[in-house]
């Protein structure tokens, strides 16, 4: 999938996104409606990852674990790399940056990878796809289990309320359970879903737009957004961009240092830099219960944007020196 085209697609979403946090300022869930918005997330949450595991084919990720450097790396980076930067990232902003916004700096480190921008980016460059498809779903696998863990060892400090028995019982009644009948009944509904796309991506995105009304309507009804003011969201893209522009870097260079194929470099620097927005938003509602889950996820949706076009022109550029190459080698062969 040509990257611009995938980015033009969810530049439309973003903009759904953006039409949601206006409708949530003009017309925000108060009194009844927020329990009912806030049931309305419960299973939207629970039916989204319900999807996940009816479409994660087992034999994919173990097929894909072969490769076991190439995966070790990618986790290495979103799991140990980016918390490892966040953290420094956001000691060096202690003071200057509101924490909330802090802890959602942070929140993107902890993270798992995107799947669908994953791939694509990497479909584009030339990179080793299938290392990707299996990455991106070790990645999201392994998330459920990892980032509500990371949260609570390193953010649970500037998480009101910390990291408690009904943030582990939320985890289970809407990411375990619903994956694990996602898997049980993939052998029934697998096919089916793969042949209507459509209505599983309209299922994730509207989830994503729900649990964002949700949360920005309680961050209005009580007026976190008075905290903010265009010289915070300034520096918080500026800290995602510093954030993204590192882990890109590194995982270029530290690929091309271990030996990795070109083919293998391009997987790590996708996968392993990508971050997942829609896996990202409903874990922030299950993890920061509350008025300030809308303030946390503003950190994510500009870490979003940023890494979609920062991708999408380095999949171009691999793209074109693979072209190139081509054309050299081409030249050069034997009558």
């Amino acid at each position: 999938m040509n990257p611009l085209l995938f980015l033009a697609r969810v530049d439309r979403f973003l903009l759904l996104l953006v039409g949601t946090v206006a409708l949530a300022a003009a017309l925000p869930a108060r009194g009844e409606g927020a329990q009912i918005a806030g049931a309305a997330v419960f299973g939207a949450v629970a039916l989204l990852f319900f999807l996940y595991g009816a479409r994660l084919a087992p034999t994919a990720v173990a097929a894909g674990l072969l490769h076991w450097r190439l995966q070790l790396a990618v986790l290495g980076s979103t799991f140990v790399l980016f918390p490892a930067l966040g953290l420094a990232l956001t000691a060096a902003l202690r003071g200057w940056l509101d924490p909330t916004l802090a802890l959602g700096v942070m929140f993107i480190c902890v993270l798992p990878s995107t799947v669908q921008a994953s791939i694509a980016f990497t479909s584009t460059a030339g990179g080793n796809v299938p290392a990707a498809m299996c990455s991106a779903s070790v990645s999201t696998l392994l998330g459920m289990v990892l980032t509500p863990a990371l949260t609570g060892v390193l953010l649970s400090a500037d998480n009101d309320g910390g990291f408690g028995l009904q943030a582990v019982k939320n985890i289970l009644l809407q990411l375990v359970l619903p994956f694990a009948l996602g898997q049980a009944a993939r052998p029934f509904v697998g096919a089916w879903l793969l042949r209507h796309k459509r209505l599983t991506a309209v299922v994730d995105r509207g989830s994503i737009l729900l649990v964002v009304y949700a949360a920005f309507s309680a961050g209005m009804v009580v007026g976190i957004w008075r905290q903010i003011d265009l010289g915070s969201l300034l520096m918080v893209f500026a800290a995602d961009l510093a954030l993204l522009g590192a882990v890109l870097s590194i995982n270029v260079l530290a690929s091309r240092a271990a030996g990795f194929s070109r083919e293998d470099e391009i997987t790590i620097a996708f996968c392993g830099t990508n971050k997942s927005m829609l896996g990202g938003i409903p874990l922030a509602s299950i993890l920061f219960p509350g008025h300030a889950v809308g303030l946390i996820v503003l950190p994510l949706m500009l870490f979003h944007q940023a890494q979609l076009f920062a991708c999408a022109a380095l999949a171009q550029r691999y793209a074109r020196r693979r072209t190139m190459r081509w054309r050299v080698e081409g030249a050069v062969a034997p009558l």
